[in-house]
Parts: structure tokens; sequence; C-alpha cells
């Protein structure tokens, strides 16, 4: 083709490619945020043409940002293309050329004016309704009546809409079948994409009375019940957040971004909000102010979960509950975006490479904060959906219940992972097989012989201790502490370059145990400095399931004393 496609962007072409030339109809390709999906669209629209010099392509959005985008992709791949644009704001009207890319807005009642066209590329598609309603489904139809024979491909980060199901299912869809996926997990493991952390925030709003319409919670009782934990949420946000420098906030309504804006500004967090209530293009100019690092914090009313790109946002707080998975999906998907290291080329070398360029770039993770409970509903955010070979599509709702559990707090370092994990990916914690889902964390930390009898921690005797290496792909190395009490062992993880939450615990644990500041910053230094730690003479356990928590410790010079943590 003349340019440089990633291995899954041929084979997302290759299989649309194949899909039609087997007589199929509307494929729908589903590929994460920031893969480069533009890229699919430019090396598609060169491989149709250069096979079919007549074919006439329409590519539609609904942001002139992503004409933009897509435009120059296809420029990219190649500089001589019969293509134009047709976006009354981009102030283009091309509607002759073989190629044209267009905006929704511009084009939905225009078709006699483009002509028939032989392949329509839908960006985002996840905006198209079911029914035979809206601006695509009008453009669609009348395409169809002069051209019966057009075929539609869409592509989206998630095959959901959020009023209904998934887009390849139903007797009103307009996609026949998914036929090619490149999650986020594919992008993260290749080292396309960056990494994804989470815990769960100090408080989550409380939507046990909030009113559901459609399967999602009603917006205006939404909002309402999202007040209470603002004080509390920028305040940890502001905390946790301190070595992080672009920040999105995610808030169910106008007001309560205004709000939460005020609260970071009155921290002096320089923060601006985005919003449909804004003047005319405030929107824009906070955008662009954010993108430039300009503002910090951005807080977002249902503006920005689709077509925005901010490589540099290092830290998403959900104070936005929902339960659609397409929604939670392009939320998180605002993180995942690369900032790669200067110079650093990456298309070539392998996974591992572009892994341990991201490991030491700006931004080698972003840090999810959920006050919103969207992560234990949800699951993972790689692992939305049915996977199975079974899958059902005309089953899936794309909806989740209020009361849905599909993801756990690690104990060790409050990561929030898969419900039916064994590790924890973070700091390594190990949890038992047949451990049950944590519906309310305190509640549940300790059993007794009777329902509601809490067991207070249990003193144990230390006799040694190791501190060793823990190394989990994909992930920096941690320290693993071994306390030896009699035949038994109890562990512990210190995660000092996993940055946020964890480091922060690790350097109040370097503290506590006699350490020296400054404090380690990594795990090579953390054990060449082991020398400088006191072992404890007693650990304090807690039961938490089949496992132990270690609550409490003491020490030679303070045996009395419990160093709670």
């Amino acid at each position: 083709m003349g340019f440089e496609l990633r291995y899954y962007q041929n084979e997302a072409i290759k299989s649309i490619i194949d899909y039609w030339d087997a007589g199929g109809g509307n494929p729908l390709i589903e590929m994460a945020t920031g893969v480069g999906k533009s890229m699919v669209l430019a090396g598609l629209t060169k491989k149709l043409l250069e096979d079919y010099p007549a074919m006439r392509i329409l590519m539609v959005v609904h942001r002139k940002k992503l004409i933009r985008q897509n435009f120059g992709a296809l420029l990219k791949a190649w500089p001589d293309a019969p293509v134009g644009i047709y976006s009354a704001g981009l102030g283009k009207r091309d509607a002759h050329h073989r190629i044209t890319f267009a905006g929704i807005q511009s084009v939905y009642n225009k078709v006699r004016q483009l002509g028939p066209r032989d392949v329509i590329l839908i960006d985002e598609c996840h905006l198209v309704p079911a029914k035979g309603e809206g601006q695509y489904r009008q453009l669609l139809d009348d395409m169809h009546a002069i051209a019966p024979h057009a075929r539609v491909c869409g592509f989206t980060a998630t095959p959901y809409r959020t009023d209904t199901g998934r887009l390849d299912a139903g007797s009103s869809r307009l996609f026949d079948e998914t036929i090619y996926k490149y999650d986020i997990g594919k992008g993260i493991a290749d080292g396309y994409l960056a990494p994804l952390v989470s815990r769960a925030g100090i408080d989550e709003i409380d939507v046990s009375n909030v009113r559901r319409a459609g399967g999602e919670f009603v917006g205006t009782e939404l909002e309402k019940v999202s007040f209470d934990i603002i004080d509390k949420a920028v305040a940890e946000i502001c905390e946790i957040g301190k070595t992080r420098k672009s920040w999105l906030i995610f808030c169910p309504g106008i007001k309560h971004s205004e709000a939460v804006c005020a609260a970071l500004k009155a921290r002096g967090i320089i923060c601006g909000t985005v919003h449909s209530g804004n003047a005319e293009g405030l929107n824009d100019s906070n955008l662009e102010r954010f993108e430039k690092g300009e503002i910090r914090a951005l807080a977002s009313a249902d503006m920005i979960t689709t077509g925005f790109d901010a490589p540099g946002v290092d830290l998403i707080a959900m104070l936005r509950a929902t339960l659609s998975v397409s929604l939670y999906v392009q939320i998180a998907g605002r993180g995942t975006r690369v900032v790669w290291p200067h110079g650093f080329d990456q298309n070539k070398g392998d996974a591992e490479d572009r892994i341990n360029a991201i490991a030491r770039s700006p931004k080698p993770n972003c840090l999810v904060l959920d006050y919103a409970g969207n992560i234990r509903r949800h699951g993972p955010v790689d692992a939305v959906g049915a996977e199975s070979k079974t899958f059902n599509p005309e089953s899936d709702t794309g909806k989740v219940s209020v009361d849905s559990v599909r993801a756990k707090e690690c104990p060790g370092c409050q990561e929030l992972i898969a419900i039916n994990s064994i590790t924890c990916k973070i700091c390594g914690h190990e949890f038992p097989r047949e451990e049950k889902p944590k519906h309310e964390a305190e509640a549940e930390k300790s059993v007794g012989i009777l329902s509601g009898e809490k067991v207070p921690p249990q003193q144990i005797p230390v006799v040694d201790w190791r501190l060793d290496r823990h190394t989990k792909a994909y992930s920096p190395d941690s320290v693993r502490v071994t306390y030896i009490a009699g035949i038994s062992e109890y562990r512990e993880w210190l995660a000092f370059e996993h940055g946020g939450y964890a480091s922060q615990k690790a350097m109040q644990w370097w503290a506590m145990h006699g350490g020296s500041s400054p404090y380690p910053k990594t795990t090579d230094e953390a054990l060449h400095r082991m020398e400088e730690l006191t072992m404890p003479v007693t650990i304090s356990v807690k039961p938490n399931k089949k496992y132990f928590d270690i609550v409490g410790r003491s020490f030679p010079a303070r045996r009395e004393l419990e160093a709670a943590e």
C-alpha cells in the first residue's frame, strides 16, 4: 500500500474484503479507542479503489475533528487520493469526488447531491439508531433508494448503543455481524495502548433509590444524589493525583460538573468544564487548553465520551454512575492513548519494546478512580460483554443491573480486578479460588461463628521475614514481604513503581518499618536498602474470607504499641 500498517490493521482490512468477496452484507468492526481506526479506514479505502477504480465511497462521522483526522490519514496513505470533504463546519461542500468524507449533520438530507455510493463507512457507528429514525437512518434510507446495492461498514470501540442492545442484534439492526475485534486488552498486551490501573474511591454514590428508564439511571435523579460525595471525592482526587498531570472527571449533569470544577478550583487546581450549557465556543476553548496542558482538570457532563483525543490523560475520575456498557467503555477509553518517549518509533520492535517504552514514558499508565460503582458492576473494561463461544448477541442488552458484582477490590493495593482473578496484577496479592465477591467490604472483612460476630485481630509473633522481588507481566516489579510465624507465612506487597495510591502506601510502609527518607522509588532501590528496615516483633492479622489482612504490627522499641495501617 506504500505506507506501514500494524498487523491488526491489516487483519481488519482483510476481514472486510474477504467478507464482501464471500457475499456478506454490512459488517461491524470493533476496535478500541486509540488503536488507529483512521488508518484502517484509509487502508480500506485505498484498497477498494485499487481493486475497483469506478467505486464511489462515502465516509460519515458526527464530528468535524474526526473528519479532519480521517481525511489526514487517507492523504498520508494516498497523497493523490480523489477525495473531497462535505462539512458545513469546515466550510467544504465537495460532493462529486469518488471518495467523500462528510459530517452527518451536513449530508443526511443531501443524497441527491452526493449521488449513488457503493460503500458507506461510518466511524463511531454506535451513534446510529437501531430503528428507522435520526439523521444516519435518513441518509442510509435515501441512499439505498438510489443505490440498493450499497453496503455499509461500521467502526466502533463499543458495539452497543446506549439506549438498546448490540449493534449486530435485533430485527431492525443495520449491521449483520461483528467480523473483527481488537479490544483494549489486546492493545495493551501489544504495547499500543497505555495500561489502566484502578481503585475504588473513598466514597461511592448511593444509587439505591435512583429510578431507571430504558435500563439506565434517570439523569435528573442521578445528578441529585451525586452531589453528596463531591467534597470527599475532590479531596481524594487532589491527594492521589499529585503526581498526575491531566485529570478527566465524568459527571452526571451540568450543575454537578460546575460544582466539581468549583471544588477543584477552591483547592488551587486549574479546571474547566465541558457541557451543553456552556456559551458557544467555550467547550472548544476548554478542550484545546486541556489538550495543551493549560488546564489540569476537565469536568465533563456527557460531552467527551467519543471522538476526543487527549493522549496526556493520566487520571480519570468516574463520578457518573452508568449501567451502559457502551458508556463505561467509552469513559475508560479516554485514558488509554499513549504518550511515547521522544524519538521512539512505536511501529518498530516487538510488543515488549513498546511496553517498556510506555513504562518509561511521561505517562506509564492511567489511573481510574471509581466513585460510582461502575467497575464493580461492569467488571474489567477489557472483558465486558460475553466472550464465550456460545455468545448470542440477541440476548446481550448492553446493560448491567444495579447490584451486579463483576469486580472485587484487592486488599493489598485497592486495585479493582476481575471477580474471578486469583492474583492481583498490581501488587501480586493471591486470592483463594473459592473466594466469593465482596459486597460490603468493611462488613465482610471478618466473620465469626455466628452471623454478625466480628473477630478481633490476632497478634502473631514473627520469627523471620523475607523481602523478594515480585515480577508480573506487563506491570512494574514490586517488593513481596513474607512474614514467617511458626509454620505459617503472611505476605504483603510494596508497589513503589506503580504510582498513585500504591506507591504512597509503599512509602508509608517504608517509614513505619524504620526506613529513612528519601523513600525508595524503585524495587531495586528498596531491596538494596533493606538493612535500614526493622522487622516487626508481631503482626496483627484479621481473617478475610480464606486469606488474612495484616492490620497492625509492633516493633522491638515499642512492643506494646500497635502501628495500625
